[in-house]
C-alpha cells in the first residue's frame, strides 16, 4: 500500500513538473494576459455553467484578447468588436479552420458537416452545395409559401387558446422544425415520431463538455460517467432516422424536388463536379437542423420575452405593424420591408441574446502574428459574441438594457461587416443561413404582435438562461394571448 502511494506521488510530481514546463513554454509563445490556472485542468474551473458570462467577466480584468488553458489546450478568447475583427477579418483565412472535437466526431459524422469540417476543399464543396440549393437568397424566396402556410397554422393554434395560457416556446419550436423539415426534406417528420425529442437531445449534447478533449489522460472519465454511451446512442438514433429519410427519398416518386433529392441526384450523376457519399449527404442534411431549428425558435422566444418586459416597446412595435398592415388578417414578407422598428427589435434581441453566444471554436492553420504576438499553428480561438454585444465602449452605459431605438439612432448591420453586431459570425465561417433565419424570424414576430395582444404570467418573463451551446430561456415562455381579430 505504501509503495503504491509512493508511486502515485512520483507520477503526480512528474505531471506537475511537465505542466509548469509546458505552461512556461506556451506563455513565451503567446503573451496575451492570462488568469492563473490550476495544474492539469488549467482554467476549466473558471468557466462555470454559463461560459459566455464567465469569459466576459474575465475579459474585464485580462483584456479583449486573453489566453486561457482548457486542460492542456491553449485557447485565445476574443471579447470585443476590435478583437473579433482581428480574428475574423484581418486574419480570417488563417483562423478559418476548426479543431477536432470528440463531440463533433461522435455526433456530426466525424465532422463531415459544413459547420464543423476543417477548412479546406471538402468544406468549400459542402458550403457551395448548401448555399446554392438551400440557403441562397433565391432559394429562400422560393420557400415563402412554406413559411406563410406554417405561420398560418401556428396562428390558428394560438387563436384556439386565446385568453388561456400557452407554451409559446413549444409552439415556436414546432414551427421552426416544421418549416425546416418541409424545405429540406419535402415533408414534416415531427408528427408521430420522436423527431423533435431527438433534435433536442442532439442539441443538448452538442453543448456538452468532455474532459477527455482537453485533459487526454482523464478521457476515461467520459466512459465512467456514461457520456460516451449517451453520445453513441444519440449518434446511432439520428443516423437511423436520417437513413430512413434518405431511403424514403430514394423509394419515393414525389413530384416536388427537395434538398435531399438534389443531393441524391448529384450522387448518382456526379453533377456537382465532385463525389459526395451517403455519409456526407446525411451530414449536410443534419446541418440544416443543427443550424436552424433551435436557433430560430430561441431568438423569437427572447424577442417576446424582452417585449413583455418592456411594454412600451411592445406597444410601439404593434402600432407600426398594425398601421402598415391595417385591414389585413396577417403580415406578409412584403409587408415587413418597411417596418423599421421591427428590424430594430430583432437587432436588439440578437445583440443581447445571440442564440449561440460563443462561436464554434476557430483554429489557426499556420503561424501568425496577432497584435504583435506569435500564435503557432493549431491554436484555438473563441469569439465571445455575448461579450461583444454588451461592450460598453461600443453600446454605451446602457449596454445591458433592451433599447431597440439605439439601432434607429445609429444603424448597424449584422451581416458580418459591423463587428459590434455579429450574431451570425463573420468571414469565411460566417453562418450561411443568415437570410433564411432573418426572414423567418421577422415574419413570425410581426404576425405574433399583429394578431394578438400579449400578457405575461407571473415571473415567466425572467431572463434566466439554460445551459448548452444554444442559450434558450431556462423555463418555457408561458403567455396569455388575446386575439385582435
Amino acid at each position: 500500500m505504501i509503495m503504491i502511494l509512493f508511486l502515485c506521488l512520483i507520477i503526480l510530481f512528474i505531471i506537475t513538473i511537465l505542466f509548469f514546463k509546458k505552461h512556461k513554454t506556451v506563455n513565451k509563445i503567446i503573451n496575451f494576459p492570462s488568469p492563473p490556472r490550476l495544474p492539469l485542468i488549467g482554467n476549466l474551473h473558471q468557466l462555470g455553467q454559463h461560459p459566455h458570462r464567465s469569459l466576459c467577466y474575465l475579459s474585464h480584468r485580462y483584456g479583449p484578447l486573453m489566453l486561457l488553458h482548457f486542460g492542456s489546450v491553449p485557447v485565445i478568447v476574443a471579447s470585443t468588436a476590435e478583437a473579433a475583427r482581428d480574428v475574423l477579418k484581418t486574419h480570417d483565412r488563417v483562423f478559418a479552420s476548426r479543431p477536432r472535437s470528440k463531440i463533433f466526431e461522435k455526433l456530426l459524422y466525424k465532422s463531415r458537416n459544413m459547420a464543423s469540417a476543417p477548412y479546406g476543399e471538402y468544406w468549400r464543396q459542402m458550403k457551395s452545395v448548401s448555399v446554392l440549393h438551400l440557403l441562397s437568397n433565391k432559394m429562400v424566396r422560393s420557400f415563402q409559401d412554406v413559411r406563410q402556410e406554417e405561420i398560418t397554422l401556428m396562428m390558428e393554434t394560438i387563436r384556439k387558446s386565446s385568453s388561456k395560457p400557452v407554451n409559446l416556446s413549444k409552439i415556436l419550436s414546432s414551427l421552426t422544425n416544421d418549416v425546416i423539415c418541409r424545405v429540406a426534406l419535402g415533408r414534416k417528420y415531427g408528427v408521430g415520431t420522436d423527431f423533435k425529442e431527438l433534435i433536442d437531445r442532439l442539441m443538448r449534447q452538442l453543448g456538452t463538455f468532455t474532459i477527455g478533449s482537453y485533459v487526454p489522460w482523464l478521457a476515461w472519465t467520459d466512459w465512467v460517467s456514461g457520456l460516451e454511451a449517451r453520445l453513441e446512442k444519440t449518434a446511432n438514433d439520428f443516423d437511423k432516422l436520417l437513413e430512413r429519410i434518405v431511403q424514403d427519398h430514394e423509394d419515393g416518386d414525389g413530384d416536388k424536388t427537395d434538398f435531399v433529392d438534389v443531393l441524391l441526384a448529384a450522387q448518382r450523376d456526379k453533377s456537382f463536379g465532385f463525389d459526395i457519399d451517403r455519409l456526407s449527404i446525411k451530414a449536410i442534411v443534419l446541418d440544416a437542423f443543427v443550424g436552424g431549428t433551435d436557433t430560430s425558435s430561441t431568438l423569437v422566444e427572447w424577442e417576446m420575452t424582452e417585449l413583455l418586459r418592456h411594454p412600451t416597446c411592445l406597444k410601439k412595435l404593434q402600432e407600426e405593424v398594425r398601421t402598415i398592415c391595417k385591414g389585413k388578417s396577417s403580415v406578409s414578407e412584403d409587408d415587413i420591408q418597411g417596418m423599421e422598428y421591427l428590424k430594430a427589435v430583432v437587432k436588439e434581441a440578437l445583440r443581447l441574446h445571440p442564440p449561440v453566444p460563443l462561436m464554434v471554436p476557430h483554429q489557426s492553420t499556420q503561424d501568425v502574428r496577432l497584435r504583435d504576438n506569435h500564435i503557432p499553428a493549431g491554436t484555438q480561438v473563441i469569439v465571445n459574441l455575448w461579450a461583444v454585444g454588451r461592450e460598453a465602449a461600443t453600446w454605451g452605459p446602457d449596454a445591458n438594457e433592451f433599447r431597440p431605438e439605439r439601432h434607429l439612432e445609429s444603424p448597424s448591420d449584422f451581416r458580418g461587416q459591423d463587428f459590434e453586431l455579429i450574431p451570425f459570425g463573420a468571414g469565411r465561417r460566417m453562418c450561411p443561413g443568415i437570410s433564411f433565419a432573418v426572414v423567418l424570424n421577422e415574419v413570425v414576430l410581426a404576425n405574433l404582435v399583429h394578431g394578438f395582444d400579449w400578457q405575461s404570467i407571473d415571473d415567466e418573463t425572467d431572463v434566466a438562461e439554460s445551459i448548452g451551446s444554444v442559450i434558450r430561456r431556462m423555463h418555457p415562455l408561458y403567455v396569455i394571448p388575446s386575439s385582435t381579430t
